[in-house]
Order: C-alpha cells, then sequence, then structure tokens
C-alpha cells in the first residue's frame, strides 16, 4: 500500500493570508526533527498494492493534535476539514479531504507499546541533545493518579450482560477531605525528571497499588528517586540502597511512632522536588483529559496515554526552549 503524496502545495494553498492563528504551532514543527520519526512509522501501510493511504507521519501528528486539543476522534475530523492551522502543522494542502474518524481510529490501532514507547525515547533524545531534557542530573519523581473509566457504571446492556469497562477495576482511596473516594477506571504512573518531562509510564488497572510500578519506572541511569509516602516500603529502600540510588520518599508515620523532627524536615525538603509530578498530572487533567478514558480496554487507553505523554513532552520542551531565550535576553 503506497502513500498519498502530499508535497505538492496548490496556488490556492499558497494565497491564504499570513497570520500568527495560522503559524502558531510553528515553533513546534522547527523544534523536532521529523524524519527519525517518519522513519519509525514507516512500517505502517507499507504494502506495495491497494489503494495509496495517508502518509504515517502525517496521521501521527493528527494525533498528537487531538492530544493537545483534547478532541475525539469524530471532532479531530471535522478540525481538520476546517481548520488552517491544522491543515498547516501537519502539511495537509487546502483542495485536500481529510482522513475520516475511523481511519484515524484505525492507525491509532496500529501504535503497538513498542511503538510508541520508541517514539517518546526519541522526542526525549531529540530535546536532549538541545539541551532541554535535564538528562545528566538523572533525578526521577514518581506518582501514579487514577483515570474514569469510559463505561464505569453497573448497567444491564441488552443481551444482560454488565457494560461496564471489563478490564477496569475499582480504585479506592481518602481524598484531600478525609472521605473515601471510589473510581472505576484504570491507574497512569509516570516518572518525570525535574523539569516535568515524562521519562516513562505504565497504565494498570485501578486496583493495583501505586508501588507496583516503582521499579519499572526507575532506570539504570537514574541517581535519585522522589515520591510520596504510599511508595515507602523497606523493599523499596533495600532496592535504592543497593542500586545506589539516593533515596527521596517520603517517610510516613505509625502507630505510637510519630515522625522525628529530623524526618519532618526531610519530607519538607523532598516534597519540593516531588511537588513537580503533580504539575504534570494537573495540566494532563485539565488541558489533555487524563481523567476520563476515551476507549474501552487497557491496550487502547495506553496507547492514549502514550500519544498524550508525547504530546504534552513536544509542548514542554517547547516552553522550557522559550524559557531559555527569555532568560538569555534578559541577560544580553
Amino acid at each position: 500500500m503506497a502513500w498519498k503524496n502530499l508535497k505538492q502545495r496548490s496556488l490556492i494553498d499558497g494565497a491564504l493570508v499570513k497570520h500568527k492563528a495560522i503559524t502558531e504551532l510553528d515553533d513546534v514543527e522547527t523544534l523536532i526533527n521529523w524524519q527519525p520519526i517518519e522513519q519509525q512509522l514507516s512500517s505502517i501501510h507499507n504494502k506495495v498494492r491497494g489503494e495509496k493511504a495517508w502518509p504515517p507521519l502525517m496521521m501521527f501528528k493528527a494525533l498528537l493534535l487531538q492530544s493537545w486539543y483534547k478532541l475525539s476522534d469524530p471532532q479531530l475530523e471535522k478540525q481538520l476539514a476546517r481548520d488552517l492551522l491544522f491543515r498547516r502543522f501537519i502539511g495537509l494542502d487546502i483542495t485536500e479531504t481529510v482522513p475520516d474518524h475511523s481511519t484515524l481510529w484505525r492507525f491509532r490501532q496500529k501504535l503497538d507499546g513498542d511503538l510508541w514507547q520508541s517514539l517518546l525515547k526519541e522526542i526525549n533524545e531529540q530535546l536532549h541533545r538541545q539541551e532541554l531534557y535535564i538528562k545528566h542530573g538523572e533525578i526521577t519523581i514518581i506518582d501514579a493518579t487514577v483515570i474514569q473509566a469510559k463505561q464505569n457504571r453497573p448497567n444491564k446492556g441488552v443481551d444482560g450482560n454488565d457494560t461496564r469497562d471489563q478490564e477496569a477495576k475499582y480504585n479506592v482511596k481518602i481524598s484531600s477531605d478525609g472521605k473515601l473516594k471510589t473510581t472505576y477506571g484504570y491507574k497512569a504512573h509516570i516518572a518525570v525528571e525535574e523539569e516535568g518531562l515524562i521519562k516513562a509510564m505504565e497504565v494498570t488497572a485501578g486496583n493495583v497499588h501505586d508501588s507496583q510500578c516503582f521499579t519499572q519506572l526507575i532506570d539504570s541511569k537514574t541517581k535519585a528517586v522522589y515520591a510520596d509516602s504510599a511508595y515507602k516500603s523497606k523493599e523499596h529502600d533495600a532496592y535504592l540502597a543497593q542500586s545506589g540510588i539516593k533515596n527521596g520518599i517520603l517517610e510516613k508515620a505509625y502507630r505510637n511512632k510519630p515522625l522525628t523532627d529530623l524526618q519532618k524536615l526531610n519530607n519538607q525538603a523532598n516534597s519540593r522536588i516531588r511537588s513537580t509530578v503533580e504539575r504534570v498530572f494537573g495540566i494532563l487533567k485539565l488541558h489533555y483529559g487524563l481523567a476520563q478514558a476515551r476507549y474501552l480496554g487497557m491496550k487502547r487507553n495506553t496507547t492514549r496515554f502514550g500519544l498524550m505523554c508525547i504530546a504534552y513532552n513536544v509542548k514542554r520542551g517547547l516552553s522550557i526552549k522559550k524559557e531559555c531565550l527569555d532568560l538569555q535576553g534578559s541577560c544580553a
């Protein structure tokens, strides 16, 4: 299956009025070298025979737009059809048709775990080469949050079976007001570095304890780990000590064994560093729609979250670059 040729631009496209509303994603376009991304996606739709398919890089960019603008597949299709900003970013001429929502769905299904994990790694490597991704400090901050399942209420379908997402599970936790909060869904686990860029992620059922994904999120180059008291255990303390990794997990008090003054001071210092991951989750929930699952099943929601992490890192890398340029300008 060959790819459609979208390199040729029409006269109409060239005659469009230049406006910052149309070019506001140009900085994102130039931040990333898309050629290695395209090479990694080249195995998709690479059959010789069959109808010409949409180029994988164009489709991947469309999924980034979906994450940035918190769109469903039908909403993304409509925006691609009518939004000049979207067309410019994905390289789609104004005279071209757009992929429909079912095509976008099928393309996403082809992005298995190994592929989007590799894409996340490539993005992070590029940001590191631009000195935007802090790799040498190797601080890892770990946390988890709950994602409510798309179908989370115990209702019966026409066949009499439960319509809830069968791969999701209940999560019970004590909220900030001291009350028990129950959510039926999944749990997203992430590791970020000190600037808030996502290094690794996992998605589990909602009933999996935060600490179960602790070691999987730590890479071999990590020098210090920070996490809340839910991750505190003798096993994790021993693992970090044996690995030569600084232990920044918050201490927790036990019955008849309150925290010492030194432990309280250490917790305060470590909490300031650990708070970075809370801000990341806040952004993902507010601007990317992380709090609510969009699809049924573990695999589909994991792929969605993987794409969300890639999209977030691209935008976060751009913000760090602008902050650096502003700082250089103020010092000039």
